[in-house]
């Protein structure tokens, strides 16, 4: 971000990055020997992270990072889909884009499946039919139990893979940082984390996830990003267009910031002096000269020069027209009075009919107007011929000046005139409050009109659920995570409104992320460095055969697996259609010896033969 500081203020310039397409990386050695290294996938709503589970400083960190969205026109082949960085620039095709995700449940999986395809194409992965690597992939808490089905479906059955670990983004992180900071497990906290569609508040007790507390905001990144492009829209109805979803984004990721308290930092931004110093200029795109804007008078004096030539060259072109077109119908005139001359009455009858003439002194007529009207177009154009003389610049110049009159003198009076309009600053936003309103949405949801409880509403919601006590093993560990926390300030207001929250006293903890966008994928990183393929958390296909697409083999950053129980009939129903199936058969029985059947009172069965 480019920015330039003076007197003005602070002039920034918009990337408008251009993303280009991902290489084509090749398998390590070390990533097949001695056994097939896991593949590690983020699944974001907002961008996904692939990488490896090795060991090796090339191989630390993600390989491939890419917007999780695919373009393709209605009616185009799968392979002109473009996907993620294949997209050079969003805004054009921003009406083709099509995301996995509904919220922040993958609901799509014909998309999910190009992602996947795009992921293994670009790390390398050359095998045909089939994925040998394990796979750790992360999903939304509470993630529901079709959503997992038909992503184990969608990875075993088309891809092949041998096994497959879920875990949830946010608890990977936490469970990394944890780790970090030196903590041992089983690690006690409350993890907030705050995505592209939506914001979670999970409780982690003793080393799990309490999810029957867990609680969604649907209130993301995504809604900051329209709720500043609708402020400055408003502000700026001149430069809608210019004002684009991406736009918005960087704005959000480099110039805004979290109030720590918000009407108190409203109250700053009316001093004029606080305004003048915090405000944010934006430039904008523009050309810098725009025609007939405070040109000299030798540029005025060179355009009408230009003017004149060109409309004296057009005159001339019609007049030529309009000569050649006389002097047609003059020759087809004249053809027809020579027939008349030659005595073939009936053909100039007939053609004078074809003219829509009714006599002979009709024709002699149109004969005489055309006949002069071309006389006179060729006089002019020799009048015109020899009057033209080679004239120089310098004559031209002159004879315009004159013909400027006070027009040209008055800005030589007056000197040199300095524009008083100034087109960069036109075409600056001046992004001030909307710095700091634009993420209040985060804490405040009803800006927006959404009847939602807040960020720290909720926090406290989840809070009360539990004992004093356990309120206070998790107010000791508040962690914030995910890639809409990136706003300086954050940590700073949640520590406010804990403070103003907890009982007189209280002790809290809260902390940050040191990579709130990229800390998920190095947590599921170390968590499949730690978990060999086949321990607890992973999923080989006999599981996924035996027990379901939905099934979840638990650890302490995967969900809680819930499984769909279905009611088995009860002992009177199995005795009821026992005792019904009897009936029917003595029924059939009876029947084919010719015998009365008449059903008793106590439910059997009365038999009375025929006479």
């Amino acid at each position: 971000m480019t920015s330039a500081t003076g007197a003005a203020g602070k002039i920034f310039q918009f990337q408008d990055v251009k993303f280009s397409p991902d290489a084509l990386f090749e398998v390590k050695p070390e990533c097949l020997q001695p056994s097939p290294a896991p593949i590690v996938v983020d699944n974001g709503s907002f961008q996904t992270r692939a990488g490896w589970a090795c060991s090796g400083a090339e191989l630390s960190g993600p390989s491939v990072l890419f917007r999780s969205v695919a373009a393709r026109s209605r009616g185009a082949a799968r392979s002109e889909t473009q996907v993620g960085n294949d997209i050079p620039n969003l805004e054009p095709l921003r009406w083709l884009l099509k995301s996995q995700f509904d919220r922040n449940v993958v609901v799509n999986f014909e998309i999910q499946e190009l992602m996947l395809d795009y992921i293994f194409v670009h790390l390398g992965i050359g095998t045909e039919g089939h994925v040998e690597h394990p796979l750790v992939l992360t999903e939304a808490p509470c993630n529901p139990l079709h959503c997992r089905q038909m992503m184990s479906e969608l990875l075993f059955e088309c891809y092949g893979v041998p096994q497959v670990a879920y875990g949830v983004d946010s608890l990977f992180s936490f469970y990394s940082n944890n780790t970090q900071c030196g903590l041992k497990p089983p690690h006690t906290g409350l993890v907030i984390s705050s995505g592209y569609h939506c914001s979670h508040v999970l409780p982690f007790i003793n080393g799990r996830l309490d999810a029957f507390n867990c609680k969604r905001i649907n209130i993301g990144g995504s809604h900051t990003a329209a709720y500043m492009q609708r402020l400055l829209q408003l502000k700026y109805p001149a430069h809608q267009a210019a004002i684009t979803p991406s736009r918005m984004e960087e704005l959000l990721h480099h110039h805004c910031y979290v109030a720590v308290d918000y009407q108190q930092e409203l109250e700053k931004w009316r001093s004029a002096e606080f305004y003048e110093e915090e405000v944010h200029r934006m430039q904008l795109p523009f050309s810098g000269k725009v025609a007939g804007a405070f040109a000299s008078v030798e540029e005025r004096q060179e355009k009408r020069v230009q003017q004149l030539r060109r409309l004296e060259e057009l005159n001339n072109r019609h007049r030529e027209e309009k000569l050649q077109q006389d002097q047609e119908k003059l020759d087809t005139l004249l053809a027809v009075q020579e027939l008349l001359e030659e005595g073939a009455v009936e053909q100039f009858h007939r053609r004078l009919m074809e003219l829509n003439m009714d006599s002979a002194e009709e024709l002699q007529s149109y004969i005489h107007k055309l006949s002069l009207s071309v006389e006179q177009h060729r006089l002019a154009r020799a009048e015109i011929i020899e009057l033209e003389q080679p004239m120089d610049e310098g004559d031209g110049v002159n004879q315009i000046e004159a013909d400027l009159g006070d027009e040209s003198t008055e800005p030589e009076k007056a000197g040199n005139i300095q524009p008083v309009f100034n087109m960069a600053e036109y075409h600056q936003l001046f992004v001030g409050t909307e710095r700091l309103r634009a993420p209040e949405v985060l804490f405040r949801p009803s800006l927006i009109g959404e009847e939602q409880m807040g960020l720290i509403e909720t926090l406290q919601f989840v809070l009360e659920q539990y004992s004093p006590e356990q309120q206070a093993m998790l107010a000791e560990n508040v962690f914030l995570t995910g890639g809409n926390l990136l706003y300086p300030g954050v940590k700073d207001r949640v520590e406010r409104e804990l403070l103003a929250m907890r009982p007189f006293q209280s002790h809290f903890k809260v902390s940050l992320t040191s990579h709130p966008a990229l800390d998920a994928w190095f947590g599921a990183r170390d968590w499949a460095l730690r978990n060999p393929v086949g321990s607890e958390g992973w999923i080989n296909r006999q599981d996924y055969e035996e027990k379901g697409g939905e099934y979840l083999s638990e650890h302490w950053a995967s969900n809680i697996f819930i499984p769909m129980r279905i009611s088995k009939p009860t002992q009177r129903a199995n005795e009821v259609s026992l005792s019904s199936t009897e009936q029917s058969q003595d029924v059939n029985t009876a029947t084919s010896l010719d015998i009365d059947v008449i059903p008793d009172s106590d439910g059997g069965t009365l038999e009375a033969l025929m006479s």
